[in-house]
């Protein structure tokens, strides 16, 4: 049995996370612009890379129980072990090179998720800033205030 189904899921894969690593890329210059419209579109393109990454995950495993003969968990290693030499050669690139998207990516989304974070600070201090304070600076005991003193006896 040949493991031109899982070789060809692979590489759509590859292909897939390449793209998503542009948006990220984008993404990171979007977010120092601080256009809140150009990342909700963004977003719209990102959520269209997440579902053909899963559909084509989806093709991907259904190939490898194929070719193992549905065996469950399967692992790529063991489709390796499994191939011919020349398929397991290629499988095994494909492999090194899927990860080396997949880390990228990874590192992408951290820094853009700091970048958020140290947007959402910037704004929170920004709010501080602008916002009135009722603190008093004055040195010294706080005066309470006084109790208001009623014409009326209310024990009576």
């Amino acid at each position: 049995m040949s493991a031109q189904p899982i070789i060809e899921a692979l590489e759509q894969l590859i292909k897939l996370h390449q793209g998503f690593n542009k948006l990220a890329s984008k993404k990171k210059n979007i977010i120092i612009e601080g256009d809140t419209d150009a990342l909700t579109a963004l977003l719209i393109d990102e959520q269209k890379y997440v579902k053909a990454i899963s559909q084509t995950e989806i093709k991907r495993q259904e190939a490898v129980q194929t070719f193992l003969k549905h065996q469950k968990n399967a692992t790529l290693n063991q489709v390796i072990e499994v191939a011919q030499l020349e398929e397991a050669e290629i499988l095994q690139r494909l492999q090194i090179e899927l990860l080396e998207e997949v880390t990228q990516l990874k590192e992408q989304n951290e820094f853009n998720q700091q970048l958020l974070v140290q947007s959402l600070q910037f704004v929170n201090l920004s709010l501080d800033v602008l916002r009135p304070q009722d603190r008093s600076y004055n040195y010294g005991n706080e005066q309470a205030p006084k109790p208001s003193i009623s014409m009326f006896d209310s024990k009576a």
